[in-house]
């Protein structure tokens, strides 16, 4: 049976969803930002509520970024592990889509364009640009990190396209973003959002290499030195 573990550890929260036919078979999240002290238990209680054990997993997806670079790194080392001790293939779900697709699904609008947003700290968020091309999402511009103003959006304000701004990204950009063209859909990144696409690629044979794959993490990690005591 093709149970697919997800793990979505791009942001502040940290949420796990097991998968069978993209169907929901159990769900756990935490939003304490301590993923590295939290997966392992929500996976745990993911397997008990759905009455699995490890070895009745046929794949791992993870959440494979834009996002936090240290919560990225904690989703891929658990899957990685999971996967080289189980034999199963790791697969990486784009979050922007994901969050663009759970957007689509809601709304249904297949004339908008869906610009998922991530927040990447200040006024700068991760984000793509999707359209609807025979009831599927396509990129039409990939992802980049960006400051937040209109001149991005120019060529599709200038033909009249409706822009869906979503994702924890979006939220700091209504004061900016405020034109009529622009609406707000309020996601944030979750497993849940993760099914439709994981289980596609599962289908599609589309794994990773598992002992070469990284995140897309776009920006390198943000560091900061301690002080010294006095």
């Amino acid at each position: 049976m093709n149970n697919i573990l997800n793990i979505e550890t791009a942001t502040d929260i940290c949420s796990i969803a097991i998968s069978r036919d993209g169907k929901v078979l159990s769900y756990r999240e935490s939003l304490t930002n301590s993923h590295a002290s939290k997966i392992t238990i929500l996976i745990e209680e993911c397997l008990v509520a759905a009455n699995l054990k490890m070895t009745d997993l046929a794949a791992v997806a993870i959440s494979n970024g834009p996002g936090s670079y240290t919560s990225l790194r904690v989703g891929a080392s658990t899957a990685k592990g999971l996967c080289y001790a189980l034999d199963i293939p790791m697969i990486a779900v784009d979050t922007l889509e994901s969050l663009a697709l759970a957007a689509y699904t809601e709304l249904g609008d297949e004339d908008a364009i869906y610009c998922p947003m991530i927040d990447a700290r200040r006024m700068e968020v991760y984000c793509s640009v999707f359209e609807i091309q025979n009831s599927h999402l396509k990129n039409i511009q990939p992802t980049q990190p960006l400051i937040v103003g209109l001149d991005f959006f120019k060529r599709y304000l200038d033909v009249g396209k409706r822009i869906i701004l979503c994702g924890n990204g979006s939220l700091k950009c209504q004061e900016i973003l405020n034109l009529d063209n622009f609406s707000y859909f309020k996601n944030i990144c979750s497993a849940l959002n993760m099914i439709p696409l994981s289980m596609a690629s599962y289908l599609h044979n589309t794994s990773v290499n598992i002992a070469y794959h990284t995140p897309q993490y776009l920006k390198p990690p943000n560091i900061t030195t301690a002080k010294k005591s006095l």
